[in-house]
C-alpha cells in the first residue's frame, strides 16, 4: 500500500480537516444569523417610531449606524445567501466533496478556504470563470 503524503497528489480533505472547517463553518453561520436578526429587527423598527427623525448624535456617537429600510432589507438578503451558501458547504462536508473545485477537481488551498469557507472554486477557476464573461 503506497500512501500518498505528497501534498501536491492530495485530492480531498481528511476527517480532522473536514472538522475543522465545520467548526469554521457552524461558527460563521451562528454569526450571520444573529446578523440576520439584527437586520431583520431593525427593518421591521424602521417602519415605527416618530415620523422621519434624523439619527441623533447619541446615535452616531454609539456607533448605530441607521440605515434606511432598503439597505437593511438589502443587507438581510446578502446574509440569508450567505447563511444557505454556508449550509451548502456543510453539505459538501457530509458528502466529503468539500474543498474540491467544482470547475477544476482540484483541491482548493486550505488559506482559501479559511478566508472563504463556502466557496465552491478555486481562484484560477474563478479567473477563469471572469475572462469567459
Amino acid at each position: 500500500m503506497s500512501s500518498h503524503s505528497n501534498s501536491h497528489e492530495k485530492k480531498y480533505y481528511d476527517a480532522d480537516e473536514l472538522q475543522v472547517f465545520k467548526e469554521l463553518i457552524l461558527s460563521k453561520i451562528d454569526e450571520a444569523k444573529k446578523n440576520l436578526e439584527l437586520l431583520n429587527a431593525a427593518v421591521a423598527n424602521s417602519g415605527n417610531g416618530d415620523g422621519d427623525t434624523a439619527p441623533t448624535f447619541k446615535n452616531l456617537e454609539e456607533g448605530n449606524s441607521v440605515l434606511s429600510k432598503e439597505e437593511n432589507s438589502r443587507l438581510a438578503a446578502r446574509q440569508q445567501k450567505f447563511i444557505k451558501d454556508l449550509e451548502a458547504a456543510l453539505i459538501r462536508i457530509e458528502n466529503k466533496t468539500y474543498g474540491i473545485c467544482k470547475v477544476t477537481g482540484k483541491l482548493i488551498p486550505k488559506e482559501r478556504l479559511m478566508a472563504v469557507p463556502h466557496t465552491t472554486m478555486t481562484i484560477e477557476a474563478k479567473e477563469m470563470l471572469a475572462k469567459k464573461k
